[in-house]
């Protein structure tokens, strides 16, 4: 009776001890999730050398922020890809609440470097 009275506290000590690094993967875990934004293709816009792409993240207040982030990214590395400078135009959002999605819709042009 007494072995397994020391298997119990045993396993109690190492839960104990254990229990920071669990805190700490969750925590890491949610952070790599909140701060997950996707984007759509890069789309020609109804007016000639114009383009839009979206995207979108969830989780929280600064949804928006990642949103904008990685639409502005997107719309750089396009226009880089072709030796061009991004010139940003208008930008629409979707999304209030802190939980719900938030979007980034931007128009832009490439142009020559300067």
């Amino acid at each position: 009776m007494q072995q397994i009275f020391k298997g119990t506290a045993s396993l109690a000590g190492l839960a104990s001890r254990s229990w920071p690094k669990v805190a700490v993967s969750l925590a890491a875990a949610c952070a790599v999730l909140a701060g997950c934004a996707s984007a759509g293709n890069v789309t020609a816009a109804d007016k000639q050398g114009t383009f839009v792409v979206s995207a979108s993240a969830t989780g929280g207040r600064l949804a928006w922020a990642r949103a904008h982030r990685r639409a502005v990214s997107e719309a750089n590395d396009y226009c880089e890809s072709r030796g061009m400078q991004t010139s940003l135009g208008m930008e629409h959002t979707e999304g209030i609440e802190a939980l719900q999605q938030q979007a980034s819709v931007i128009r832009f042009e490439c142009h020559p470097k300067t």
